[in-house]
């Protein structure tokens, strides 16, 4: 009996009907399709964390916020493991940590996330997990309290009295625009989560991070003053608190992780949806990070090759060199040294009388932010 002819075979295997194009120039099956995306994540897991010898495999650490980016990764991960594992003599080159920060504690509007918790557990019993409030910043980086006050300024008071959850509302409720708030969130969900790698002694933080979202951090860094950031924040390497960065879906756009998800079944009740801003929110309502997320969401669709290039183009910066100069307590970025004859805005207006000297570009605009 004659085998049964294909109107659009796969263009990898040939055998079944393909279903999804791949950058417009191929199509392919849903099975071709997961391998495509698994292989471009495993690639660079294993080019860095190879297992060599005896050594005991490399701990990393995942941060999972039931996003598609966090979950698509820590599915294919397990799938990279329990490949390895399955082969005679296998072994893990590598072993994941998962680090839920409750979102219940990040965004009072958000719901608990219990059950998700113990569905992601579930899905993927090998790996090990926890799950810490916002808050517990202050239990896992001690210094970050006195960085807090001295970036909020005299008008935030410390009441020994008040819990730490208390203390980390009144000083993110102390910013004054919504730029502020989420450049200040970032920065704090960064330090917190490289502060338990530290303690889990971890080799490295893996990020669920898109091409499209990093397309979206770059544009967003360098328009609040965070360009010196954007070789750890952007590209695989050593971050200032001594834990390495790994971005390994930096070579898969958005809408390609959105097309693994709908083909894998166990992540449908894991994944909470993102919630499409409005259209009828002001500009002037939304952060810079909202803005440059829906100027990538929006023109990404029309030229996904220029938003990769945004991307690739960091990776060709230089981290800035080993010095004297002082660090900035808040965020880790080099300050560098100013010119007192420069012309910038923040020398002239936030630097005068050596006001926030302490701090990086970035932040003395986030903490300077005039009150609306």
């Amino acid at each position: 009996m004659p085998g049964t002819q294909l109107v659009s075979p796969c263009a990898d295997c040939g055998d079944a009907e393909s279903v999804l194009a791949v950058r417009n120039r191929r199509c392919l099956c849903g099975d071709c399709f997961c391998r495509y995306v698994q292989g471009k994540v495993e690639r660079r897991v294993m080019d860095k964390y190879r297992r060599q010898g005896s050594d005991t495999p490399h701990r990393l650490l995942l941060p999972l916020s039931y996003g598609i980016s966090s979950s698509v990764l820590l599915r294919v991960l397990d799938a990279h493991l329990k490949r390895q594992l399955s082969k005679a003599h296998g072994r893990a080159a590598y072993e994941l940590h998962v680090l839920v920060i409750e979102p219940s504690t990040i965004l009072p509007s958000a719901s608990s996330s219990a059950e998700k918790f113990e569905l992601v557990q579930k899905a993927f019993p090998r790996h090990s997990y926890t799950q810490v409030p916002f808050h517990s910043i202050f239990e896992y980086d001690p210094e970050i309290r006195k960085a807090m006050l001295e970036f909020a300024g005299p008008h935030l008071v410390d009441d020994p009295s008040s819990s730490d959850r208390e203390r980390l509302h009144a000083f993110r409720a102390s910013m004054s625009t919504a730029t502020s708030k989420t450049d200040v969130d970032n920065i704090l969900m960064a330090r917190l989560i490289t502060a338990f790698a530290k303690k889990l002694s971890c080799r490295a933080v893996i990020w669920g991070d898109s091409d499209s979202r990093l397309a979206a951090k770059t544009l967003a860094n360098v328009a609040k003053g965070r360009g010196r950031s954007l070789t750890w924040q952007v590209s695989d390497g050593m971050s200032p608190w001594g834990v390495e960065f790994l971005f390994p879906l930096r070579d898969l756009f958005r809408a390609e992780l959105q097309d693994y998800a709908k083909l894998v079944p166990e992540l449908k009740n894991i994944i909470i949806p993102d919630i499409p801003l409005s259209d009828n929110i002001l500009t002037r309502n939304l952060s810079i990070d909202e803005l440059m997320t829906r100027y990538v969401d929006t023109q990404g669709e029309k030229y996904p090759g220029v938003m990769a290039n945004v991307t690739r183009m960091v990776t060709k910066l230089d981290s800035a060199p080993v010095s004297t100069d002082p660090y900035c307590p808040f965020c880790g970025t080099f300050t560098g040294k100013l010119d007192e004859e420069s012309s910038s805005p923040l020398d002239a207006d936030t630097l005068r009388d050596g006001q926030f000297s302490q701090f990086c570009y970035g932040c003395a605009r986030s903490r300077s932010e005039p009150v609306n």
